[in-house]
């Protein structure tokens, strides 16, 4: 089984920082997504959860179809909100783009060492990979 890394050395956090992990690892057909937060060009987007949920999934998203895995290919999700009472709105969200072939999840409260409001990764699996 050979290991392949996705976005590695070209990654930026906040303040221009560089990352020290890939963006996503494939081995034996699984694609593990790194948490993804609602960046764009290494700075946190403003946003209410709403905004800030539909960015961290894309980015997700992202990764994995340039790493030629679909939605369908989800099957597990976990979340971390900075907050409980964004549960309802986080779901909206997830359902916007996991509707079709709903994953697995779990979803829980914790401080994010970026000030955001909703970090996501997720894993995928294809049987011909």
């Amino acid at each position: 089984m050979s290991i392949k890394r996705y976005g590695v050395g070209g990654s930026t956090g906040t303040g221009g920082q560089k990352l020290p992990f890939a963006k996503a690892v494939e081995a034996g057909g699984w694609l593990y997504v790194s948490g993804q937060t609602p960046m764009k060009d290494g700075e946190v987007v403003e946003g209410g959860i709403i905004e800030q949920s539909r960015l961290a999934i894309q980015n997700c998203v992202d990764i994995m179809q340039d790493a030629g895995y679909t939605l369908a290919d989800v099957v597990h999700v976990k979340v971390f909100l900075t907050d409980a009472r964004y549960f309802q709105s986080f779901n909206k969200v997830f359902a916007e783009f996991f509707s079709d072939h709903p994953p697995a999840r779990v979803c829980c409260v914790a401080d994010l060492v970026v000030d955001c409001k909703v970090e996501v990764d997720l894993t995928c699996y294809r049987a011909d990979r």
